[in-house]
């Protein structure tokens, strides 16, 4: 998985100054910050709202969308995949519970 995903990153982040007519990576890094981050919110929705029917088709479907905007943002905002990994390993055989209380306050 880690593969699809950096080739993923490796390929919107080749797209970003590319040309929006032609490119809707290039379309949404052109539309912004704000237009990426709705992206991702709404394919979030989408899939929320076919786990709750229970369809593991759509679900899958929408992951891939929800994944894939998430590679967009975090690539506006020069963030590399590897950052996120590493959080994710740092927070491997924790509990869950354990690692929100060990957070700062918000």
């Amino acid at each position: 998985m880690a593969d699809t995903l950096t080739r993923l990153e490796a390929t919107v982040r080749a797209r970003k100054g590319g040309d929006a007519a032609t490119s809707y990576v290039a379309r949404l890094f052109a539309r912004g910050r704000p237009k990426i981050a709705q992206k991702l919110g709404e394919e979030a929705v989408e899939t929320v709202i076919a786990a709750m029917a229970g369809d593991r088709a759509e679900v899958i479907k929408e992951s891939a969308d929800l994944l894939f905007h998430l590679t967009v943002l975090l690539a506006e905002m020069d963030v590399p995949l590897a950052d996120v990994l590493a959080e994710l390993d740092r927070r491997e055989g924790l509990s869950g519970l354990a690692e929100k209380a060990a957070r700062p306050a918000e």
